[in-house]
This record gives C-alpha cells, sequence and structure tokens, in this order.
C-alpha cells in the first residue's frame, strides 16, 4: 500500500521547508582603501543572501568581486545565477541537510562562490533548526581562533607603522601584500624592525616563473610561507620554485577543491594552503580540503576577503575545525568598517578572536536598519 502523501512520515515532510529567500547587493565602505597587486578596494561590495523557514533565518554573503580580478566569478554573474536559476529550484523545498542541496547545485559548472553562498546560508538555517552552534554541525571544538591582520600595499614607513600597531594588539601572524617592485626591501624593513615575528607575504599572483631569483631572496627573512606567488590558476609552476625554496609556499587562488589539494600536495607545489569556504563552493568542500590537507600532513588556514560580520562570523566557525593550526586572517572587524552589519562586535583579543554565541548557527543578528540603509534589494522568492 503506497504511503499517504500527507503523512508525517512521508518523505515530503522530511527536512527543513526554505519558505522563501531574500537576496541583496551590499555596498560598505572601508575605513582605509585596501590596495594589492590586482587593484585597490574602497567599499565592498557583495551579495547577501537570507533564507526563511520555520520562523528562523539562515544568512550567508558571497565572496565574488564586481569584476573578475580574483577568480573568474563576478557579482552580477552570481546575482543571475542565484536568482533565476538557483533560488527558484530551493524555495518551497525541503532538505534533509546541506548534502541534500548537492542535487540541485551538482549539474553546473563552476560558479563556486556562488554556490557557496547559498551552501553557507543554509547550513546556518539548519544549525539553528535544530539548536546547534554552527561549529558543532561541522566538527569543529574550540572557543576561540587564533587569527592575524592581512596589510594592504603601502610606504615602507606606513607599513611599519600598521605592522606596530598590529603586534602592539597581540595579533598572533602579520602578513603583508606584496608585488613587482614592492617586496625585497619592504619585508627587509619590516623583518628589521620586528625580527621575533610570526611574517608572511602574499603576492595575490603577481609573480612568474622568471622572478625566481626574487622569490629566493625573501628565504633570507624567516618567512612562514609565501603565499599564491604564481598564477591564480597553477599549480605545475608553483612545484617547480617550491622545489628550490627553503620558504615554504602557501597556495589559494589555485585551490578550489579537495582535487586541487590532493594534486597540489602530490607535486610538492605548497606545503600549506589555505582554505576560504567560498572560493572552493561552501562548507563540504572545505571540510574535503581540510581533510585531505591533514592526511599530507599540511596545515591549514582560514583566509579573508574583507568579509562583514557575516563573512566572519561563518569563517570563525570554519577555523575551529582541528586541523587550522595557523593563525586566519579574520582580525576585527573594527580594522575595515566605522559600522558592520552584525550587531554583535567581531573584535580580537590579544590575536584570539571568540567564536560568536549570540544564539545557535553562525552565533550573529543581523543589524536589519543599518542593512536597509547600505542595501538594494536584488530578488525576494516566496514559496
Amino acid at each position: 500500500m503506497s504511503e499517504d502523501p500527507n503523512s508525517p512520515r512521508s518523505d515530503r515532510s522530511v527536512g527543513l521547508l526554505i519558505e522563501a529567500a531574500e537576496l541583496r547587493i551590499v555596498r560598505l565602505p572601508l575605513l582605509t582603501p585596501f590596495v594589492i597587486s590586482t587593484g585597490t578596494m574602497t567599499e565592498k561590495v557583495f551579495p547577501l543572501l537570507i533564507l526563511k523557514g520555520q520562523g528562523l533565518q539562515g544568512v550567508a554573503e558571497g565572496v565574488m568581486d564586481p569584476l573578475p580580478d580574483y577568480l573568474e566569478e563576478t557579482l552580477a554573474g552570481a546575482i543571475d545565477f542565484l536568482a533565476n536559476l538557483i533560488l527558484p529550484q530551493v524555495v518551497g523545498k525541503r532538505f534533509a541537510s546541506p548534502a541534500a542541496l548537492l542535487g540541485v547545485l551538482a549539474p553546473w559548472r563552476g560558479n563556486r562562490m556562488a554556490k557557496a553562498t547559498l551552501e553557507m546560508a543554509f547550513w546556518d538555517l539548519w544549525a539553528k533548526s535544530l539548536n546547534q552552534p554552527l561549529q558543532a554541525m561541522l566538527g569543529g571544538a574550540a572557543d576561540a581562533v587564533d587569527v592575524g591582520v592581512s596589510l594592504g600595499i603601502a610606504s615602507i614607513d606606513t607599513t611599519l607603522e600598521r605592522v606596530e600597531q598590529a603586534v602592539d594588539e597581540g595579533y598572533k601572524r602579520v602578513k603583508l601584500k606584496v608585488k613587482r617592485g614592492h617586496d625585497v626591501a619592504l619585508v627587509r624593513a619590516v623583518r628589521a624592525a620586528f625580527p621575533d615575528i610570526k611574517l608572511t607575504v602574499d603576492a595575490n599572483t603577481d609573480y612568474g616563473v622568471q622572478d625566481l631569483a626574487m622569490l629566493q631572496a625573501l628565504d633570507d627573512f624567516q618567512l612562514d610561507y609565501i603565499e599564491q606567488p604564481l598564477a591564480f590558476d597553477d599549480i605545475h609552476d608553483h612545484a617547480q620554485v617550491q622545489a628550490v625554496l627553503k620558504t615554504a609556499i602557501c597556495l589559494d587562488e589555485s585551490i578550489r577543491s579537495a582535487v586541487d589539494a590532493r594534486k597540489a600536495l602530490e607535486a610538492r607545489a605548497a606545503r600549506v594552503i589555505n582554505i576560504k569556504v567560498g572560493r572552493v563552493g561552501g562548507y563540504r568542500e572545505a571540510q574535503a580540503i581540510h581533510d585531505v590537507c591533514a592526511a599530507f600532513g599540511a596545515p591549514v588556514w582560514c583566509g579573508g576577503m574583507l568579509e562583514s560580520g557575516v563573512g566572519r562570523a561563518h569563517n570563525i566557525h570554519l577555523a575551529t575545525l582541528p586541523n587550522f593550526t595557523k593563525p586566519g586572517d579574520t582580525s576585527s572587524a573594527s580594522r575595515y568598517f566605522k559600522r558592520d552589519l552584525v550587531r554583535e562586535p567581531l573584535d580580537a583579543t590579544q590575536g584570539r578572536m571568540s567564536v560568536p554565541e549570540n544564539g545557535p548557527g553562525i552565533g550573529v543578528t543581523l543589524d536589519r536598519p543599518y542593512l536597509d540603509q547600505v542595501s538594494d534589494l536584488a530578488v525576494e522568492v516566496m514559496a
């Protein structure tokens, strides 16, 4: 006898119902311009997704830029992908877990940042429906995580002032953005002034194999790692460079999946991996990369994309997984924004960022009046 579709035991009633979705475009002004090798950012522009169900809201932000200067995805493309393709397929349907979303997302190639936005918002909603903190659902276990600072490109004098401030505030690691012509002299000055700090550099893909001599010169400064020196889609050349460097290479843009991480570590193209949950398509892939790296004995850390408090809260929960043994980029939100999107201040104390605890899920709440001031509604989908 077939089961009554209206029965509570029917598959139709299993899982969490997504009743509505709200997609907004947010513009948050930065306190100071943030300069890297690919350009200058004066405001953070991003999509914010709010999923609604069971009287709860799950929220996440996308990390794609307006222009494809980090990876290929763009804000406009992500809004179109989510609003016109993905959200109509999930609103009004039940999902037993975040893994159940794969049936909707798997057919579509790429668009990892847009997919991550949906998946992360559902993780928050799902954790709230179970009255659990997100870290517990991910497998993390810590009250706080070590964090460092990422300093944009500036003059040597300005950089030294910023490093001194970061050291005084107790941050566990200082990362310097570098580019061709703004590298060795900068690092030499910082290392001379601060001989004992944990120091790294991030090239954001600005170098090539022809710059090997310069990269080798960085071996003199006891860096913890050199982040993404070569092309955003490269593993092979990184392996060639890593073979002759004493300093570890850390890969960021080149790692989109657990398969990428395995290939890079097998090829010895890197010794450290930066995991950005938005870059890799969501938490399930981030967990898989974390586990692959642990199997290779390669430490990971949680990268940042100048996120608002929503994205920072997500990052903090992720960074409680056990192989996140290097300080991440989730420094105090007040370093970047005069006012944040969440009501809870996400500020580090002596280089430690506490896991947000204001309720289940990601543990922060939207400052809705301010959100309405700094955002526009892109689309609202109702069941």
